[in-house]
Parts: C-alpha cells; sequence; structure tokens
C-alpha cells in the first residue's frame, strides 16, 4: 500500500522517514516529492510499504501527531487521475502564448 506523508518539515530526509514507518513493518521505499527547479523538498512524501495491515496501522498511529516538530498528515494515497499534475499534458502543447 502506498501512503501519503503531508506537512513534512522540509528538513526531513527519506532515511527518517523510512525509520518512522519501519516499527510498524516493512517498509518498500520513501521518496519526498521535490521541487523541479530548486530540489527543495515540497513538504509531502510517499512511503510504500510490504503489508497492508502494516500500512492501516502506521495511518490509524501517525496520522495528526507530531514529527519533526510539525504535524503531519497521513493516509492512503489516492491514485493520480488524468487532471492531476504530471498527467499527459498534449492538450497544451501547440497553444500560442501572447506575453
Amino acid at each position: 500500500m502506498t501512503i501519503y506523508v503531508g506537512n513534512l518539515s522540509y528538513r526531513v530526509t527519506e532515511e527518517e522517514i523510512n525509520e518512522l514507518f519501519a516499527g510498524f513493518g516493512e517498509v518498500k521505499s520513501v521518496k519526498i516529492i521535490r521541487d523541479n527547479a530548486s530540489g527543495r523538498s515540497k513538504g509531502f512524501a510517499f512511503v510504500e510499504m510490504e503489508n497492508d495491515a502494516d500500512a492501516d496501522a502506521a495511518i490509524e498511529s501517525l496520522n495528526e501527531t507530531e514529527f519533526a516538530e510539525r504535524n503531519i498528515v497521513v493516509n492512503k494515497a489516492r491514485p493520480k487521475t488524468e487532471g492531476s499534475r504530471g498527467g499527459d499534458r498534449s492538450r497544451n502543447q501547440g497553444g500560442r502564448r501572447n506575453y
């Protein structure tokens, strides 16, 4: 299961998030989402856990708790939709911009 973790401190590392979630079960991956231009954290991450029951326990236990001086938001990640950022941008190609 993939978990969304929001309201993260910009200083938090993937290793620290991994340690936090590893207390609930096997963590497959942690990915902090970063700004393409600056490389700075956007303040949220995705954690993939091996076992759904472990992921549910982590969500239940960690949502709205303090981590690195911030109250984090932890819930099941929603699938990307076509209209979300990062999706198909082909409909914007070929358009003319007047500045």
